[in-house]
């Protein structure tokens, strides 16, 4: 577990972003990117009939569309205890093997700092 108290200020920010996300739209994830200027897109889990997307590939998929061309950062807030492989690949693509990953509980905890490659 991660000392979410010794986050740096933009990384506590999006874990912030990311469960605000969570719980304001009453879903199974929250999650927030950071792109290489600083600019941040959040995103809930995606649960349509015909489209079924992590909120981590939506807030990806956000970013790219607002012109993002690479990520410092990312935050998942959810219960479940790892992230899909398919998740992690939408941040490497966008920023890199290198991209950390932060995991944390509903809670706002930080459980894991993992890396997009």
């Amino acid at each position: 577990m991660t000392d979410s108290n010794a986050l740096d200020p933009e990384d506590r920010k999006i874990v912030t972003l990311a469960r605000s996300a969570r719980a304001r739209n009453g879903v199974p994830e929250g999650a927030a990117v950071r792109d290489d200027t600083g600019r941040t897109y959040v995103a809930g889990t995606v649960a349509l009939e015909s489209l079924r997307l992590s909120a981590l590939r939506t807030a990806v998929a956000m970013a790219v569309a607002s012109g993002a061309k690479s990520l410092e950062a990312a935050a998942v807030v959810s219960e479940a205890e790892s992230l899909p492989t398919d998740d992690l690949a939408a941040v490497r693509d966008l920023g890199g093997a290198g991209t950390p990953v932060l995991v944390a509980g509903p809670d706002g905890e930080v459980r894991q700092t993992l890396t997009a490659g």
